[in-house]
């Protein structure tokens, strides 16, 4: 009679001689599940990638002809400037710049208004990315459980006459699915984390730029 653990070794055995798509298909129909959370988690992780790259670009002399601009007198070319330009940062400093002749606070919580909601873009998708992270691994381990069932349902139907084949397809499903639920959830984990870090990054630099636009209405004309 073959042992559990026996028929988990000859399955690994076996397992390590097929091709990606014959292990795909052996792991039952969580794996189109698996699959299909995959693919989301690149498309997004993609998508935002290049999303939160192009929000991230800003020239470095922006606040410096922000001042000049504002210095001159010249907010319609101010204004201009941050159309052109195009990122948060910028449309942080010319929702600033629209509120010019109000008090101080107003200006900054106009500011502090236009960089929550860049945010909040940025970080579409990110929540699923998440749950795709955690939820993987439980799918994998799902299937690892239905595999367990499939196989001791089969063995007691057998009664004591237990062999390979028999075995096969529960634990096929029960090893497959595992390794499926790691494959997506771990680059899904990464990503998310390395997508939170770049928001960070990209916030404190709104941050001290809101800094830099507050300094430059309460510093005084430069003669």
């Amino acid at each position: 009679m073959i042992t559990l653990l026996q028929a988990t070794e000859v399955v690994a055995t076996e397992t390590a001689k097929m091709g990606l798509w014959e292990l795909f298909t052996k792991g039952g129909w969580l794996m189109w599940v698996l699959l299909l959370l995959g693919g989301f988690t690149i498309f997004i992780f993609v998508e935002r990638f290049v999303a939160i790259r192009k929000a991230s670009q800003l020239d470095m002399h922006f606040m410096n002809r922000i001042r000049d601009y504002i210095y001159d007198g010249k907010i319609d070319s101010a204004v201009n400037l941050c159309k052109k330009t195009d990122t948060p940062i910028a449309r942080m400093i010319e929702k600033g710049i629209e509120r010019l002749g109000r008090p101080m606070n107003d200006v900054q919580t106009a500011i502090e208004n236009v960089a929550n909601l860049e945010v909040s873009k940025l970080e579409n998708g990110l929540p699923f990315l998440a749950t795709i992270a955690g939820g993987a691994p439980m799918i994998g381990f799902l299937g690892t459980v239905m595999g367990m069932v499939q196989t001791f349902m089969d063995m007691s139907a057998a009664g004591g006459t237990v062999d390979m084949a028999l075995l096969s397809s529960g634990m096929y499903i029960a090893m497959v699915t595992t390794v499926g639920g790691l494959i997506v959830g771990i680059p899904a984990y990464f990503g998310y984390n390395y997508l939170v870090a770049r928001i960070e990054k990209l916030v404190f630099r709104m941050e001290a730029n809101s800094i830099a636009f507050m300094d430059i209405l309460n510093q005084p004309v430069q003669k």
